[in-house]
């Protein structure tokens, strides 16, 4: 990963929180205006790329291998969550996290297994957006980010944090030449990105198509159900049962 571009992502943060101007009856989004003008340029942007190579993607990829795929990249952000776990000082949790890293990745084929779930290892998904909001952080306002799509400027912030999580981030090939090593690297990186953002564009197609159908105003929908479902993952409101089962959750007034 290119080492500018938390920089980047944090100076386009402060251009947007500078623009708010833009302003919005809903309280949780005073950049309504710029936000909807982002939102449509992704919507363009998907309608006319992402979305076509990913019906391509799940027409010609058998079922098996589409799985395997979504599980490998299931299994390295299972690296993050294990850190953003301790961060929290949810350690039964992290040890979770921590054993089906190594179950999947081993047993597992590098992830394209999912042996972990199958011994019923819970899969958590933490991310450094829920650690500061476990942490008492706010969650600011609304943001639809250009192509990473909605978000808020708390989960921006913890955006940046993650991308220092993923493994994909630290491959390298030591066996390479020194002057060929760099540009193999990257190629790989920027080829596994692509292949993620592909692989889980594909899994929500079914998803896209019901709010193309069903939702009047589809920019409020996703930013109504994005809100809601981070505040339930910051609250482990997602995560009722696993309570029951004896595993640490944030206090309620976090």
């Amino acid at each position: 990963m290119s080492r500018n571009r938390p920089t980047q992502l944090i100076f386009t943060l402060a251009l947007l929180i500078s623009l708010a101007g833009c302003a919005s009856n809903d309280p949780r989004d005073p950049l309504e205006g710029l936000n909807r003008t982002v939102y449509a340029f992704n919507d363009v942007l998907d309608r006319a790329l992402v979305k076509p190579v990913a019906q391509g993607y799940r027409a010609i990829t058998p079922e098996p291998v589409d799985q395997g795929i979504s599980n490998f990249f299931s299994n390295l952000n299972d690296v993050g969550s294990a850190v953003n776990n301790l961060l929290q000082f949810k350690l039964a949790r992290a040890a979770s996290d921590v054993g089906r890293v190594a179950i999947n990745s081993t047993i597992g084929i590098l992830g394209f297994i999912d042996v972990a779930s199958q011994l019923k290892l819970e899969k958590y998904g933490e991310d450094f957006g829920q650690t500061l909001g476990y942490w008492g952080v706010g969650p600011g306002p609304y943001l639809v980010l250009p192509f990473f799509g909605p978000r808020n400027v708390r989960d921006t912030f913890g955006m940046v944090a993650d991308s220092y999580l993923d493994p994909v981030n630290y491959a390298a090939d030591d066996d390479w030449p020194h002057h060929w090593k760099y540009d193999i690297d990257k190629d790989w990186q920027y080829g596994l990105k692509a292949l993620e953002v592909i692989d889980t564009r594909a899994d929500m197609l079914g998803a896209s198509d019901v709010l193309d159908v069903a939702a009047i105003d589809p920019y409020s929908f996703v930013r109504d159900a994005y809100l809601q479902r981070r505040d339930s993952l910051v609250n482990d409101g997602a995560s009722a049962a696993s309570a029951d089962a004896g595993t640490e959750d944030a206090p309620a007034d976090w």
